[in-house]
């Protein structure tokens, strides 16, 4: 299975979750951290392995605060998830946590790019001393991977589904409900110069063979979609999408019965009200 990135990239503002399949080798649970080893953690939903030198920099008993923050984080994500995309995925899901360092020395090679986390059968996200707001959107962000992955597990999202729903996602979390003025922007742009991509090419899983430039637009592109379709049939209709989709395993099938609308037509209406 492809990794799903969450990478830094530079992007129109708001802030957005940007996700990409990329083709790369899985890492194992028994990763070395920074001094050598990882602390081991549960909750009701996740196993967590945590570098144990992020913890000891956050002072006397910060690696158990650390910990809790993280697990807190992580099973608020997991209920929110519920709430807006009525998933649930009934196994627990594992979540590495590494120190910065370690993260950008093991992973830097496999992207064309900073990243900021992937999901691979297991999370693995790049730390901090504490859990700031962009760690909590990378954790929101790859936990809608896991979670597609559990309902679905042999079925290949398509990159605009997979990537677009994980952005709005984390998105919405964060208190948007719309995209913002510069992410529209930068797609009206797109549009009148002739750049945009067409949805049929955003169908298939990965977009590791686009250069960085086209890659970003189709992260746009993705998120800007899928919270159409929130926008213009409510929150409702991605949690039917998204239950069809488990249900049936097209997507296609999934977004007509739930928004009345062909891939085409939806394409058309977000272009239009770009």
């Amino acid at each position: 299975m492809a990794p799903f990135a969450r990478p830094v990239l530079r992007r129109a503002r708001p802030v957005l979750a940007l996700g990409l399949v990329l083709l790369a080798a899985a890492a194992s649970a028994r990763d070395r951290g920074a001094d050598g080893h990882f602390e081991k953690r549960t909750s009701a939903h996740f196993v967590l392995w945590q570098d144990v030198d992020i913890d000891e920099a956050g002072g006397f008993h910060g690696s158990r605060r650390f910990e809790q923050e993280l697990l807190r984080e992580l099973e608020g994500a997991y209920d929110r998830l519920d709430a807006l995309l009525g998933l649930r995925p009934e196994h627990p899901i594992e979540v590495i946590v590494y120190d910065p360092r370690v993260f950008d020395a093991s992973f830097a090679g496999r992207f064309r790019f900073p990243a900021a986390g992937f999901y691979q059968g297991v999370v693995r996200v790049r730390g901090d001393v504490a859990v700031t707001d962009r760690l909590s959107q990378v954790l929101h962000h790859e936990l809608v991977h896991a979670a597609l992955h559990q309902a679905a597990p042999s079925f290949a999202w398509p990159g605009w589904f997979n990537e677009g729903t994980a952005q709005w996602f984390e998105a919405r979390v964060a208190g948007q409900r719309h995209i913002g003025g510069g992410v529209a922007a930068a797609l009206a742009r797109a549009r009148d110069s002739g750049q945009w991509i067409p949805l049929d090419s955003l169908w298939l899983p990965s977009f590791a063979r686009m250069g960085p430039q086209a890659a970003e637009l189709a992260y746009l592109e993705s998120y800007a979609l899928v919270a159409y379709v929130a926008s213009s049939s409510g929150d409702r209709a991605l949690r039917d999408v998204c239950a069809e989709v488990v249900r049936t395993l097209d997507v296609e099938r999934a977004l007509r019965r739930s928004t009345r609308m062909s891939p085409a037509e939806l394409e058309a209406g977000l272009l239009g009200a770009l």
